[in-house]
C-alpha cells in the first residue's frame, strides 16, 4: 500500500510539474508552431526561387565569388540551403524581437498581450531551430552529392557529415570561419532555447538567466551572414539594409536592460534593494554600457558603409578572427554559463521537495 501511495504521489507531481523535462509543454508549443513553420517554409520557397532566378540570369553575387555554382539545376540543394539560411535569420530576428518585447517595456497595444507575445516567442524560437537545421542539412546533402566524385558512398557521407556538422573540421576558404560560427550558433541555440522546458528542474531563476545568453546565438548568426555570406559578400544597398535592421533590436535590448519588466532585474545603485555585490553589479553595468555603445556603432556602420563588405574587383580582406580566437571565446562563454548555473542552482531543500509548478513568465 505504501508503495502504491508513493507511486500515485509521484505521478501526481509529474502531472502537476511536468517532471524533469516539460514534454507536455514542448508538444503543445510544437503544435502551436505548425502555422508559424508553414509560413516560414513558404517564405523559404520564395527566397529559393529568387536565388535560383538570380543564378540563371547571371545577377547572383554568390556566383561572382564562386563561379562553379552558376549551374542552378545542378546545385539546387546548395541554393535551397541558402534560402533556409536567410529564412532562419529572419525568424531568429522575429523571435528575438518577441523575447525583448516580453521581458522589457511592452508597447500599449491591446492585441499584443503578455501570453500572446510569450507564446509567439516560444513557437518562433522552435521554428528558428528547425530552419537552422535545414540550412545545415541541405548543405550536407549538397556536400554528399559533390563527394561522390572522389569518395565511396559511405566515405562521402562521413566526410560531408564531418565538414558540415563537426565544428572546426571544414577547412576550405572562408568556410573555416563561417561554418564554425554557424555551427556554434546552432548548437548553442538548442540548449539555451530548450532551457525553458527544464525550468521544473533548474528553477525559474536559472533558466531565465541562461536563456538571456540566446542573444549570443543571434549575434553569431548575423556575424556568420554578414561577414561570410556570399549573398551579401559585396557592399551594396541590401547589405546596408541588413545592418540597419539590427538597430531596432539593439535599441530594444538597451531598453530591456534599462527598464526590464521584472522589478528584481532593475539596476539599483542607491536606496532600498540596491545591488551591493561587486560581481553582479559590474556585470549589469558592463552589459548596459556595451549595448549602449553598440547602437551608435551600428549607426556609424550604416552611414559610413565600413562594414566588412568586399568591393567588386578589389582585394578581399583576410580571414578574421583565427579559429583559436573563436574557440577561446566559446571557452569563456562556457565558463560563464557554468558559473551562472552553479550560482543559481536550486537549493538542496528545493531539489528534495520534487518538481514544482514554475511560472512561465520570462
Amino acid at each position: 500500500m505504501a508503495g502504491s501511495s508513493e507511486s500515485a504521489a509521484s505521478a501526481a507531481r509529474e502531472r502537476e510539474g511536468g517532471g524533469r523535462f516539460d514534454w507536455r509543454g514542448l508538444r503543445a508549443d510544437l503544435r502551436g508552431a505548425v502555422p508559424d513553420a508553414a509560413i516560414a517554409l513558404v517564405i523559404t520557397g520564395v527566397i529559393f526561387v529568387w536565388l535560383y532566378v538570380r543564378v540563371e540570369n547571371g545577377t547572383s553575387a554568390t556566383t561572382r565569388v564562386m563561379p562553379m555554382l552558376a549551374d542552378a539545376p545542378e546545385f539546387w540543394m546548395y541554393w535551397l540551403s541558402q534560402a533556409f539560411g536567410w529564412s532562419g535569420l529572419l525568424w531568429a530576428y522575429i523571435t528575438v524581437l518577441f523575447g525583448l518585447l516580453r521581458s522589457g517595456p511592452r508597447p500599449p497595444w491591446g492585441w499584443l498581450t503578455v501570453p500572446r507575445v510569450e507564446k509567439l516567442h516560444r513557437t518562433t524560437s522552435l521554428t528558428t531551430v528547425g530552419l537552422m537545421f535545414m540550412h545545415a542539412f541541405m548543405f550536407f546533402a549538397d556536400q554528399v552529392r559533390s563527394n561522390q566524385q572522389d569518395h565511396s558512398w559511405a566515405g562521402g557521407i562521413l566526410t560531408a557529415f564531418a565538414d558540415v556538422f563537426v565544428p572546426g573540421v571544414y577547412a576550405s576558404g572562408t568556410g573555416r570561419i563561417a561554418i564554425l560560427l554557424g555551427l556554434l550558433a546552432f548548437y548553442l541555440a538548442i540548449p539555451l532555447g530548450l532551457a525553458f522546458y527544464l525550468r521544473q528542474r533548474t528553477g525559474s531563476r536559472m533558466w531565465r538567466a541562461l536563456h538571456r545568453f540566446i542573444i549570443v546565438v543571434y549575434v553569431l548568426s548575423v556575424w556568420h551572414t554578414l561577414l561570410y555570406g556570399t549573398n551579401v559578400w559585396y557592399d551594396g544597398p541590401f547589405r546596408t539594409l541588413v545592418w540597419a535592421l539590427q538597430m531596432p533590436l539593439a535599441g530594444l535590448l538597451l531598453l530591456r536592460l534599462l527598464t526590464p519588466a521584472r522589478p528584481s532585474e532593475r539596476l539599483r545603485l542607491r536606496g532600498a534593494g540596491r545591488e551591493s555585490r561587486p560581481l553582479p553589479l559590474t556585470a549589469r553595468i558592463a552589459g548596459r554600457l556595451a549595448v549602449a555603445a553598440a547602437v551608435p556603432g551600428l549607426l556609424a556602420v550604416v552611414i559610413t558603409g565600413a562594414d566588412g563588405g568586399r568591393t567588386p574587383g578589389g582585394a578581399s580582406p583576410g580571414l578574421w578572427p583565427e579559429q583559436w580566437v573563436i574557440w577561446a571565446g566559446l571557452l569563456v562563454l562556457t565558463l560563464v554559463l557554468v558559473a551562472v548555473a552553479y550560482r543559481l542552482r536550486p537549493s538542496a531543500a528545493v531539489r528534495a521537495s520534487g518538481p514544482k509548478t514554475v511560472g512561465t513568465r520570462r
